[in-house]
């Protein structure tokens, strides 16, 4: 009996190789090799041979080794898109505007943040509408219809056909084919991806050989029939979407459910997406019967109504929407022989270069003072556009200051101390127009005065970051601490 072979495989870009090496040769990733059992080359289920392609080709009259010619791209021919509604409009904003016909979704977050609890409740609701297979990898038939039956509605449940939303409650991939194949549902969901298992394989399900395999096979069939496919994925200890990387290569869409799971809001975003805007925010809150949509999420973001010192707001945006959020910051006397910096909601690295920029331009001294800071709401702010609001509350705070109430602030930090404007400046400020904000602190030559004016809003506009402080806090900050 011949000895059972294997390979190491990369659990970050699938290579394999026939020995054990510390870095993988294929990405240069440490530690990332693991042993597998080597498994069958070729897939007989799901590839047809080449022989078998060239008599079918010959009986169907065509010519067998002529490859296939291209075209000029202006004769291909278009096919209008119409993307299903998946119930939640925050959900169809991340999406693009809904679900693409053949698409596939990508859906990853923490254990228990809510990913199973957002798909069963679009399933229920597109279920009116299409055909709708929801594969459970993970769960038995009747856990998931306890969790249908607390998340539902019982209006909603009723006016869903039961004919439109199938269940079925297998790992099995060759089974799951049979049952796309058979339904040719409009939406499909699996949950997960790392629970399905090719028998053909000898690794372990949610190994990088069986999710690759997997996710190709269920690709195939979904292009084929123009399945929407939804697939949730799981994450790494590190917060990366766990198997290899060819699978967010391979879907169409890549979205993230974050949030703290000991608060109440959920935040959805796109990593990626091919038929729509990347970097949009779907905001969602938890409640007892399910995931309830956020219409209003700048609300959720900001403070208390009373001012108090060390507090800043912005307005963010995220892809298209804006968001209005408040920063705190709290400035104390050190007492180590290294200041401490600590950031929520902002890059670390950001807020030690905002704080080097005012202790250079300004003279504040703040290389002897602990910093922290953090964003209202638990919200991730990227953009360079809360430059200016994160300055603004470390001087306040530094300076024991209370801005005058209904003050925002955007505006991007340069290394001189320059302020440098900003994109969508103008939807910023309808938004806080919106929210009952009275002034706005931007960088020169924003060319808003008339729309500021129209909305209500007292315009300050500054060159250098210096200025821009006078003019919302109304004092000079590079003057001593009182």
């Amino acid at each position: 009996m011949a000895k059972p072979s294997s390979v190491f495989v990369c659990t970050s870009c699938g290579a394999q190789t026939r020995q054990f090496f510390g870095r993988c040769a294929a990405c240069g990733s440490w530690n990332t090799l693991v042993e597998q059992k080597a498994g069958p080359a070729a897939d007989s289920r799901r590839r047809r041979p080449v022989a078998a392609a060239a008599a079918v080709k010959a009986l169907e009259g065509g010519s067998v080794g002529q490859p296939r010619r291209s075209e000029p791209i202006q004769a291909v021919g278009e096919r209008a898109l119409q993307r299903l509604s998946s119930g939640y409009g925050e959900f169809d904003r991340v999406l693009g505007g809904g679900l693409v016909p053949g698409s596939l979704v990508l859906v990853g977050g923490d254990p228990g943040i809510g990913k199973s609890t957002l798909l069963l409740q679009s399933a229920c609701s597109m279920a009116g509408r299409a055909s709708v297979l929801y594969v459970s990898a993970e769960e038995s038939a009747q856990q998931v219809k306890l969790r249908w039956r607390r998340l539902a509605p019982t209006t909603q449940a009723d006016v869903a056909p039961s004919a439109n939303f199938q269940l079925l409650a297998e790992t099995d991939l060759e089974l799951v084919l049979q049952e796309l194949e058979s339904l040719r549902p409009a939406v499909a969901i699996i949950d997960s991806i790392q629970a399905l298992h090719d028998g053909e394989l000898a690794s372990a399900p949610g190994s990088v050989a069986q999710v690759r395999e997997c996710a190709a096979a269920l690709a195939r069939i979904a292009k084929r029939q123009d399945t929407a496919l939804l697939l949730v994925g799981h994450v790494t200890k590190e917060g990366a979407l766990a198997g290899p990387k060819v699978l967010e290569h391979l879907v169409d869409a890549v979205l993230t459910f974050e949030g703290d799971r000991f608060a109440s809001h959920r935040l959805l975003r796109a990593v990626k997406n091919r038929f729509g805007a990347t970097h949009e925010l779907g905001v969602f809150e938890m409640r007892d019967r399910g995931l309830a949509e956020v219409t209003n999420p700048s609300e959720l973001f900001l403070g208390g109504d009373e001012p108090s010192a060390g507090t800043a707001t912005i307005v963010a945006c995220e892809g298209t929407r804006p968001l209005v959020v408040e920063l705190q910051a709290l400035v104390s006397t050190t007492s180590y022989a290294s200041p401490r910096r600590s950031a929520t909601g902002i890059a670390v690295g950001r807020l030690h270069q905002i704080l080097a920029v005012l202790e250079k331009h300004l003279g504040l001294p703040l290389s002897r003072f602990d910093c922290y800071l953090a964003v209202a709401g638990g919200l991730e702010v990227e953009e360079p556009a809360a430059d200016l609001g994160v300055a603004t509350a470390v001087v306040a705070s530094y300076r024991d200051l209370t801005l005058p109430p209904g003050t925002v602030l955007v505006g991007e930090l340069g290394l001189g101390g320059q302020l440098r404007p900003v994109g969508q400046l103008e939807l910023r400020l309808q938004e806080a127009a919106r929210l009952g904000f009275t002034r706005a602190v931007l960088p020169k030559g924003s060319g808003l005065a008339k729309t500021a004016a129209s909305l209500g809003l007292q315009l300050l506009e500054a060159g250098t970051v210096a200025e821009a402080l006078v003019a919302a806090l109304g004092v000079n900050p590079a003057e001593d601490r009182a």
